[in-house]
């Protein structure tokens, strides 16, 4: 039988550096591969070239290079478009990037259904909402007509996917396509694409979520600085990894015995290294409150949708609080209205006792600069002209230190402190990692010396290396300058590592909270149990007892 994709020998490089370095492997019908491995390993480089899209300036070779027994090689770029779309499917990480910001949702979704279907307007529109709902979104018919600015991240991605398959493809490409989703939801999308393939499909998947590829994929590739490093059946790669590499990733996993022990196999920051911090509150001492937060906002349609719903939480000096909750649920809502940038409709927030609204225009200010924020995603985050000097130098500038020497050196001490140095300062962004500018965007976080960061899904973005380290970071400048966190995942793995106490949120209410073993371990309410019923489970041979965490 036919393989449906064939790839011998496939190199890719750009500007005389080579990325892909001799990637060979094969795809049945029927079967789904996972792609594994770090930032820069190549995985997303060699799953652009299958579509015909490895980048600007790319040299690919290949000794075989085949779709359903055609060999690609030479497909034009008019070939190409007439394939992708009906074909082959593709699904982006980065969905905001790739959604169209100055068109709803829904005519994104439509157009692959307009260019390789004949249904007409009504019939496609129909279909686009089927799109929808098979992917999880709610109220599809109002989500259309909404353009990706107004959706959250996660609702951003699961209409990114319905995009993909819209016209039934026989090969779906799918890079990093859970990372935005919440538990549920990508327990959803996971069966939805498991159920794609079907006996005549075949699914290739990017992820360095490995319970995803767990619980997906029939084999795995880990690939290493652009070549395969292990290629086995899932089982057998993820019981018995034999690479030293493949063990790496393992044990980089959190898990319930790993909560309170470093991930990665990284340094600490040394802890010589000069640092300048105010003398923090008391451990234990309420730094930031919220009182019976509301907050609503209208629809495309003019009915006005609640957000938040009598939100109440308390975070202390020194701990970390977290905040679990399906996409729309009102984690980052709640967040905004904490950092003072969303007015609540009713109740306050209060800032070391003192409620915002009791502030001047200017006493905001200066509170605001003891709340600080760190993103899910940087490089939006950041001005791409800027070097990291700048970014992290106009931060201290609001923070009130001189241009000059003085800021130039608060800025060394601010990269020492994040594990980087002096060396990093003439770069930008885009010549950073993933978690290079995650670090970068930490140290700006805390160049104005706070009290509280929220961390608003730090690592979701991120290989699991990689987060690792900046868990790993995170902790240990909670321990040396007891700063709070408030941090919101989807990932309540993540959650459980790095959290004192725990927030479950559903619809804009706190349906749940406590220590977050207890919560974890001992959940009262239904859908939290259905939160954690939903992660996928990555079992190693060297395993604990199962865990509510997914990995054992």
């Amino acid at each position: 039988m036919t393989s449906l994709l064939e790839v011998t020998g496939l190199k890719v490089s750009f500007h005389g550096t080579t990325v892909v370095d001799g990637v060979s492997f094969t795809l049945q019908r029927g079967e789904c591969l996972a792609l594994v491995g770090e930032s820069g390993s190549g995985k997303s480089v060699t799953t652009r070239t299958l579509v015909g899209l490895p980048g600007y300036g790319a040299r690919v070779h290949a000794e075989r290079l085949r779709f359903d027994g055609t060999d690609v090689t030479g497909f034009t770029d008019r070939t190409w478009r007439r394939v992708r779309g009906a074909r082959i499917g593709f699904v982006l990480q980065d969905a905001m990037a790739s959604l169209d910001p100055l068109r709803p949702v829904g005519r994104e979704i439509a157009e692959p259904l307009a260019l390789h279907t004949s249904m007409n307007r009504a019939a496609r529109a129909a279909r686009v909402h089927e799109l929808l709902h098979s992917v999880g979104v709610p109220e599809p018919e109002v989500r259309a007509a909404q353009y990706p600015h107004q959706l959250s991240g996660g609702l951003r991605q699961r209409a990114l996917i319905a995009s993909a398959i819209a016209c039934g493809p026989e090969l779906l490409l799918a890079d990093e396509p859970t990372t935005a989703l919440d538990a549920t939801v990508a327990l959803q999308v996971l069966d939805l694409l498991g159920s794609l393939k079907g006996n005549s499909g075949g699914l290739l998947i990017v992820s360095h979520d490995l319970a995803v590829v767990a619980r997906l994929a029939d084999r795995v590739a880990v690939m290493k600085n652009g070549r395969i490093v292990e290629l086995g059946d899932t089982e057998a790669v993820l019981q018995d990894p034999q690479h030293p590499y493949t063990k790496a990733l393992l044990a980089a996993v959190p898990s319930e015995h790993a909560k309170g022990t470093r991930l990665s196999a990284v340094e600490r920051p040394a802890a010589s290294a000069p640092v300048s911090v105010p003398v923090p509150a008391p451990a234990g001492t309420p730094v930031l409150t919220a009182v019976e937060l509301r907050k609503s906002f209208p629809g495309p349609d003019g009915v006005a949708r609640i957000a938040v719903e009598d939100v109440s939480l308390t975070l202390r000096a020194g701990e970390t609080l977290g905040i679990v909750g399906e996409s729309g649920s009102g984690k980052s809502t709640t967040a905004r209205l904490l950092l003072g940038l969303e007015t609540p409709d009713a109740g306050e927030v209060r800032v070391d006792g003192t409620p915002w609204t009791a502030l001047t225009p200017e006493q905001q200010r200066a509170h605001r600069r003891r709340l600080q924020i760190v993103y899910q995603d940087p490089l939006s985050s950041f001005d791409p002209r800027y070097t990291v000097d700048r970014v992290i130098g106009e931060a201290l500038g609001v923070a009130g230190y001189p241009r000059g020497t003085r800021r130039r050196d608060r800025t060394v001490e601010l990269l020492e402190m994040v594990a980087l140095d002096a060396g990093y300062l003439r770069r930008r962004p885009l010549e950073l990692s993933g978690g290079q500018r995650q670090r970068v965007a930490v140290a700006r976080a805390l160049a104005a010396e706070p009290e509280v960061i929220v961390c608003d899904e730090p690592v979701s973005a991120l290989d699991v290396s990689v987060q690792a380290q900046i868990l790993d970071l995170l902790a240990d400048l909670q321990a040396r300058l007891r700063v709070a966190y408030l941090f919101i995942s989807h990932d309540l793995g993540v959650v459980y590592h790095a959290s004192d106490r725990v927030l479950v949120m559903r619809q804009g209410r706190v349906l749940e909270s406590g220590d977050v073993r207890s919560v974890f371990t001992d959940p009262q309410h239904d859908y939290t149990r259905e939160l954690l019923a939903a992660i996928p489970r990555l079992t190693t041979r060297s395993a604990q007892p199962p865990t509510p965490l997914g990995v054992s």
